[in-house]
C-alpha cells in the first residue's frame, strides 16, 4: 500500500473518543447534541465538544463532526449558530447529509471540508462529481457498492475529492440507512438519529380471523429475522481497499461500548500499518474482532451481493471487561480501575495499546490501599494487581464468559 489512508473510528462520548485516540485512530467522528444520527449515543455538549477536539488535536487526530440528520423547518433557525460554533471549536470536517445544511456550512462555517454523508446514497462518479462541484471535499459512499465499483468512481470522480467508505460494523436493512420502519413502529425517526432498530425485532405471522394466535415465519423456535443482516468486516481485505482507492476506512459504531471502540480500533490500526508496510496481518488481530459484541460477520457488499441471513439476530458476546488500567511501573505493578468483579485465581487476558492478548492468573490482588482481597466486587473501585508486562493507561483486563 503506497499512500496513507486514514483510519476512521466512532465516538460516541468523552471516553469512547479516548480510546479509539489511544488504540490508534487517525480521525475520529462524533456529534454534538443536536443534528446528528446517533441521538442515543452519549455525543458531547457544548462544553465538551471543543475539549474534544483539543484532545485530538494535541494526539494528532483529527476531528469530523456530524450534521448528518434530515432537519425539519423548526431545527433549521438553529444551524447558523451551531454550524459557526462547530468551525470556532477547531472541527476538522463536517459530515453533511441534506442539501440545506450544505448550504449553511458554506455560510456559517467557510473554510471547513465538507464531508456528505453516506445517507446521501452516493453510489456512482456522476454523484461525486455533483457533490464535489458543489463544495464537498469528500464522500462517504453507499455501503451497498461492489470493489469494482468503487474502484471505477474513484478512476472517474475529480481527483481532489476524497473518498471514504465503512469497513465494518452493523449493516442497516433499508438502503444507506434510509428508513420509514421506525417512526411506524416506535415513533423514533431514523433519518433524525432516533432509530430503534425494529429491523432486529422477533417476529410471527398472525392470521386475521385467529387473534393472539402466532405462527412463525420459519422454523426458528426464537421467531423470525426476516430484516435481520451481519455485521459487515473488511479487516482481511485492506489491501484490496487501498487498491481500490479509497482515503479513508470507516469504523461503524458510536452508540457502542468503549470496549468496542478500542478493540475494533486496534485492530484495523494493525491491519492498516501491516498493509502500508506490505507485511501479511498477524491473525491474533483478526481475532480480536471476535472478543467485542457483534452479529455473524460478512464482506457486505464489496464481493457482490451477500446472501440472504435470516438467522438469530442475538449478539455473540463472549468476554466482559473486568477492569481498566489506570497507570502501572516498568515491573507491572498497575492501578486499575474496577468495571466486573473477578477474584483470585481467576484467567484474565491483558489488551492495550501496543500490547498483544496476553493471558494470566490473578494471584495478588489488592484494594486501592494495598490491603489483600479475594474478590473485587466494587464497580470503579481502585485495584492493585501485578501484570505481566508493563501496560499502558487504558489498557483493558478481560475475561472469556459462558455465552
Amino acid at each position: 500500500m503506497a499512500k496513507r489512508i486514514e483510519l476512521l473510528s466512532p465516538a460516541g462520548d468523552m471516553e469512547r473518543l479516548q480510546m479509539a485516540v489511544a488504540y490508534g485512530a487517525d480521525a475520529v467522528y462524533l456529534a454534538g447534541q443536536t443534528y446528528g444520527m446517533r441521538s442515543f449515543a452519549g455525543n458531547f455538549s457544548r462544553e465538551e465538544l471543543p475539549q474534544a477536539v483539543q484532545f485530538c488535536h494535541n494526539h494528532g487526530v483529527k476531528v469530523h463532526v456530524t450534521c448528518n440528520t434530515m432537519p425539519r423547518n423548526e431545527e433549521m433557525a438553529g444551524l447558523p449558530d451551531y454550524l459557526a460554533f462547530l468551525k470556532d471549536s477547531g472541527a476538522d470536517a463536517l459530515i453533511i447529509g441534506d442539501v440545506g445544511v450544505l448550504a449553511l456550512a458554506k455560510r456559517y462555517a467557510p473554510n471547513v471540508p465538507l464531508h456528505m454523508s453516506t445517507q446521501i446514497g452516493v453510489t456512482n462518479y456522476d454523484a461525486a462529481r455533483f457533490w464535489y462541484d458543489q463544495g464537498a471535499s469528500r464522500v462517504i459512499l453507499a455501503r451497498e457498492l461492489t470493489l469494482e465499483e468503487i474502484r471505477e468512481l474513484r478512476a472517474k470522480a475529480p481527483q481532489g475529492l476524497e473518498i471514504e467508505a465503512f469497513v465494518h460494523g452493523a449493516m442497516c436493512v433499508s438502503y444507506s440507512g434510509r428508513c420509514v420502519l421506525s417512526n411506524y413502529m416506535a415513533s423514533r425517526d431514523a433519518s433524525r438519529g432516533s432509530c430503534a432498530q425494529p429491523c432486529r425485532y422477533k417476529y410471527a405471522l398472525m392470521e386475521e380471523k385467529r387473534p393472539g394466535e402466532f405462527f412463525p415465519v420459519e422454523e426458528d423456535e426464537r421467531g423470525s429475522y426476516i430484516f435481520n443482516s451481519k455485521d459487515m468486516c473488511m479487516i482481511d481485505h485492506i489491501q484490496e481497499l487501498a487498491d481500490a482507492g479509497l482515503d479513508s476506512l470507516k469504523i461503524e459504531g458510536r452508540a457502542k461500548s468503549a470496549y468496542y471502540a478500542a478493540i475494533v480500533t486496534g485492530a484495523y490500526r494493525h491491519a492498516v500499518d501491516a498493509a502500508l508496510s506490505g507485511e501479511p496481518l498477524d491473525p491474533v488481530w483478526r481475532s480480536e474482532l471476535d472478543k467485542v459484541s457483534h452479529r455473524p460477520y460478512s464482506e457486505g457488499f464489496y464481493y457482490g451481493h451477500p446472501q440472504e441471513y435470516t438467522g438469530d439476530a442475538r449478539y455473540i458476546r463472549d468476554w466482559r471487561v473486568c477492569a481498566m488500567v489506570t497507570s502501572c511501573s516498568p515491573d507491572g505493578r498497575a492501578i486499575l480501575s474496577l468495571r466486573n468483579k473477578f477474584r483470585r485465581g481467576e484467567v484474565l487476558e491483558l489488551v492495550g495499546p501496543g500490547i498483544k492478548p496476553l493471558s494470566f492468573t490473578v494471584y495478588d490482588l489488592a484494594d486501592g490501599d494495598g490491603s489483600p482481597i479475594e474478590e473485587a466486587r466494587t464497580p470503579q473501585m481502585a485495584l492493585r494487581l501485578t501484570l505481566p508486562c508493563k501496560a499502558p493507561p487504558l489498557s483493558i483486563l478481560r475475561k472469556k464468559v459462558e455465552p
